[in-house]
């Protein structure tokens, strides 16, 4: 490089990589730019108006006529998406607003926090077997997280943290790093499980298993389907397994079968009985029939007994926990079912089981710890602010979200990324992802955290002259994803 070519970009101190950047050209972010020799964020500050109807179009308060000021201030946020970071941290954050609620001064400190601690926990609604528990989840070949607990009807991925983003190869980091940036702003993303399927994820998408999108999450395990929908089926049918991978359950020995008089048929199960009508263990997991690796539902049969009822014309129905299998047998004169076509009495009693599923669907939460030198942008003494957020004194949202705060030691939160504005998450290639951070908490108390009380604005004055990193702004409805942006130029 020359020394004329230098002299032509200005380093950006936004976050540790301290890029140089040259003059219309951006970071390796993508996220900070140099115009015409000033470091300007890209993204506009956005605000939420509550007035503003969720879905409404977004209201150009910055356009012809505007006078600077807001009325009815206390239904306006300003969020931290768009705001810019406080790094190196010893300066307060971006924008740190006050504002009267219910006659009761308000501070709001705003600052896009950099994570490293972090991740996202992921809830895929299927009963298909994805990976056993532990199994490594990958990007593109790259180890990103693992496959955790498996709950009712759903799996659940933990991806990211700080051994993948930093603990592993550089490329591991960077694609770790790509891979929650992308989720976090509900973009679709596949993954690969060892020893398991294929999965797209997207946040409030169904999920797409081997290149097949799921429809529904099961209703419940078999046993629990037994419970519901017994009585649904008697009189109708001899004998009834609801094919599940965790319990599959038969009505003739279930307790809901005994309850309303159910015979028995001396149908034989191969499991591990549990209770009686509960077994576990009929097969393995997998992508077949109520999420086990089975295609035909005869081979978790045993010998059917006649000393305990079985005879020939027996009729089964043999359903799995969505409905979406199904198969109808009789017992022959040798005791061995014979499919048979779905008599039309039973099928309003399947249809009822998938009435009864709720569509499939991923749900991407973000998880972070918000420690570190960045509450020195709120506070001169930052554990002074950690013990607020403990006590519940000061808020913390994201993006203008309620976040949940985990118990416990520092500022640990986590939330639904759908919830959050579009494109509310960025990346440093350190790597560590961007995500926006406000805090809240009464003036009087800020000022007794030892708060930046000489940075506190109003509203008003903080979109008209903005941060160090420019002035450019959004004002959106919450939940609004219609997003009209003002730049110093237009008013």
């Amino acid at each position: 490089m020359t020394a004329r070519q230098k002299d032509e970009k200005i380093r950006c101190d936004a976050c540790p990589v301290m890029c140089y950047i040259a003059e219309g050209k951006s970071g390796a972010c993508d996220r900070y730019a140099n115009d015409d020799g000033k470091i300007v964020r890209l993204d506009p500050l956005t605000i939420l108006d509550r007035r503003l109807a969720a879905g409404d179009q977004v209201k150009p308060f910055l356009g012809a006529g505007w006078d600077g000021g807001f009325d009815q201030s206390d239904q306006m946020f300003v969020t931290a998406v768009g705001a810019g970071t406080t790094y190196p941290d010893y300066k307060p954050a971006p924008f740190i607003i006050s504002r009267e609620i219910e006659g009761v001064d308000f501070v709001t400190v705003v600052t896009e926090a950099i994570f490293s601690y972090c991740g996202v926990k992921v809830k895929i609604d299927t009963d298909r077997h994805l990976g056993k528990e532990g199994a490594i989840v990958r990007c593109n070949g790259e180890a990103v997280g693992l496959m955790i607990t498996s709950e009712y009807g759903s799996q659940m991925l933990s991806l990211g943290g700080v051994d993948h983003l930093t603990g592993g190869s550089k490329q591991e980091g960077r694609t770790t790093c790509d891979t929650l940036t992308r989720m976090c702003n509900r973009e679709a993303v596949e993954l690969t499980i060892d020893d398991g399927a294929t999965v797209t994820v997207q946040a409030g998408e169904a999920p797409i298993v081997n290149g097949v999108a799921e429809k529904r999450m099961r209703v419940g395990c078999g046993s629990a389907t037994i419970g519901m929908f017994a009585s649904q089926w008697k009189g109708l049918v001899d004998e009834v397994v609801v094919v599940d991978d965790h319990i599959t359950g038969v009505v003739s020995e279930h307790q809901a079968g005994k309850v309303i008089n159910w015979p028995e048929t001396g149908i034989k199960i191969k499991g591990r009985r549990s209770t009686p009508g509960r077994y576990f263990q009929v097969a393995e997991p997998g992508l077949g029939w109520g999420g086990t690796d089975i295609q035909d539902p005869l081979t978790i049969l045993g010998d059917w007994s006649p000393k305990k009822g079985a005879r020939p014309g027996l009729t089964l129905l043999m359903v799995s926990t969505t409905g979406d299998q199904f198969a109808y047998f009789e017992l022959d004169e040798e005791l061995q079912p014979q499919a048979k076509p779905l008599p039309q009495t039973l099928r309003p009693s399947v249809d009822l089981i998938t009435e009864n599923c709720e569509p499939a669907l991923c749900t991407v939460l973000f998880m972070g710890g918000a420690g570190g030198s960045l509450r020195a942008g709120a506070t001169k003494n930052p554990v002074k602010l950690t013990r607020s957020v403990q006590a519940q004194h000061t808020a913390v949202s994201c993006g203008g979200v309620p976040a949940y705060v985990w118990p416990g030691g520092g500022i640990t939160i986590m939330l639904d990324v759908l919830n959050l504005p579009d494109n509310a998450f960025g990346y440093v290639p350190t790597p560590a992802l961007v995500a926006p951070l406000e805090f809240t908490v009464s003036r009087a108390d800020y000022l007794e955290l030892g708060g930046h009380d000489s940075a506190i604005r109003s509203i008003a004055e903080a979109v008209e002259t903005g941060s160090e990193y420019g002035a450019n702004s959004q004002l959106i409805a919450p939940g609004a994803n219609s997003l009209l942006t003002r730049d110093d130029d237009d008013g």
